[in-house]
């Protein structure tokens, strides 16, 4: 009996001495309750990102990639030696996509008869007239074992209109030089030729480039390239062909990173091959694209005199989302061409992978805030991993482990179409990795406004511009 009010009284002491502290005696219940609302959203995001991953793969399945608008063309595996490159390495681009039958009335550059789903690649249509002249414009700056076979490329296009080929360096001894002089000897035929710009007017090298280049253009189609593009032998056909249409202001493509030569390019590659362009399909699904991608642009003099020419974007990070966001605000409609480019990269470590994925995400949060602050919510990843953390339970396992897996599985689906080569499952978790890293990632795009570009640190402003740090 005396024990049990001793430990009755220290029962009370012990309640009274946590009042005392400011304990709350309903901690334990409202702990739960907090646990459970925290189980519930966590398990709506997860929901969510899963909704979200399934409709980008959707409208990206349903993308007519690789289709080509007027005429099949030679394989690039007979063209890898003569361009220096191992078949091995282009076999992603080999094998290109079929031709689609178009009504008499849809033929660009007025092609005699349409072809047929069934055309072998050795078949060519007669061309009633000529397609209209363009001019292309690459600025340029180094040079990397792949420049050659990337500027080539433009070399052997199979294009039947006058194609001026205009190159811009900055230095009299850039390494890219004796490649370009090989190319103007071996191709003498062309109209093709290169300038050492002058002093250049902005922050953004390249387009202060384009700027000068611009006023050389004999045409009025330009086509805007980087250096480091490989494009296949049809591409100008099919890029130049939506411009015939009056109220298509700019044309502009799809590109995949064709060499993921080290782990964390192969990483990078989920981000490009395997997400961006979905997502851009995603975003197309919703209102009419209003930017452009950047690896190669076809536009006409019109819509480029009307946003203030290259000049207004000489200071501009994202010239390319400029460019297209601007003349699709002049009433303009842009045009994403189903042929895909290569891009062929330096080799990077995961250092300068970081550096490149940072720069990539503070830009598009400049450009547009509120929907890359909305992106983290397609994490297919990161969330179903937190709801199984905070439940769990059987329920949260299947789920959980299986939103992983389907994310896994979709991404490689989704950079199989992309590149056109069979799909690698021992870089099938690199989907997942590539989630969580990508929310460090996102949180970094908000804490910051520095970049690495070109071996410069530059700042970026709130209007997308630039200044030397």
């Amino acid at each position: 009996m005396v024990s049990t009010s001793i430990t009755n009284l220290n029962l009370f002491k012990g309640v009274a001495y946590r009042q005392r502290c400011g304990y709350d005696l309903r901690s334990g219940a409202e702990t739960t309750i907090k646990g459970f609302v925290l189980s519930q959203i966590l398990e709506w995001l997860a929901f969510l990102s899963l909704i979200l991953m399934l409709w980008q793969w959707v409208v990206a399945r349903r993308f007519p990639l690789h289709q080509r608008v007027a005429v099949p063309w030679l394989a690039l595996q007979p063209l890898a030696a003569e361009r220096g490159l191992s078949t091995e390495a282009v076999a992603p681009s080999a094998t290109l996509g079929r031709t689609r039958a178009f009504p008499p009335n849809a033929l660009p550059f007025g092609l005699a008869q349409p072809p047929d789903e069934g055309w072998s690649p050795q078949g060519h249509p007669v061309l009633a007239d000529q397609a209209p002249p363009v001019t292309l414009l690459k600025p340029l700056k180094g040079c990397d074992p792949a420049t050659e076979a990337c500027l080539r490329s433009w070399f052997v296009q199979q294009y039947p209109g006058r194609v001026q080929m205009l190159f811009a360096i900055t230095s009299s001894d850039d390494p890219v030089r004796p490649v370009l002089e090989r190319l103007l000897k071996e191709f003498a035929d062309h109209d093709a030729q290169f300038m050492v710009c002058g002093p250049l007017s902005g922050t953004n090298a390249k387009v202060s480039k384009l700027a000068q280049l611009e006023r050389l253009a004999k045409h009025d189609i330009l086509v805007i390239s980087d250096a480091d593009v490989l494009v296949p032998p049809d591409f100008l056909v099919n890029i130049v062909a939506p411009l015939s249409e009056p109220q298509v202001g700019l044309v502009n493509c799809f590109y995949r990173q064709a060499n993921p030569t080290t782990l964390a390019m192969q990483w990078e590659a989920v981000a490009i091959n395997a997400d961006f362009w979905s997502q851009v399909l995603q975003s197309q699904s919703l209102k009419p694209m209003d930017f452009a991608l950047g690896a190669v642009m076809a536009t006409r003099r019109g819509p480029l005199a009307a946003i203030g020419g290259f000049n207004a974007l000489k200071d501009c990070l994202a010239d390319d989302y400029q460019l297209g966001n601007r003349i699709a605000r002049c009433g303009h409609r842009i045009v994403l061409s189903p042929v895909v480019v290569d891009c062929w990269a330096p080799r990077m470590d995961w250092a300068q992978v970081w550096q490149h994925q940072l720069r990539w995400a503070r830009t598009i949060r400049v450009c547009a805030p509120a929907p890359y602050f909305f992106s983290i919510l397609s994490n297919a990843t990161l969330w179903p991993l937190l709801w199984l953390t905070a439940n769990p339970s059987r329920r949260g396992l299947v789920f959980g482990l299986g939103c992983v897996l389907l994310r896994a599985v979709t991404a490689l689906n989704l950079q199989s179409r992309l590149t056109q080569a069979r799909a690698r499952l021992k870089y099938a978790w690199l989907a997942g990795a590539k989630d969580l890293l990508q929310a460090a990632i996102w949180l970094g795009a908000f804490t910051g406004n520095r970049i690495q570009w070109r071996g410069q640190e530059m700042r970026l402003k709130r209007d997308g511009t630039l200044v030397k740090a």
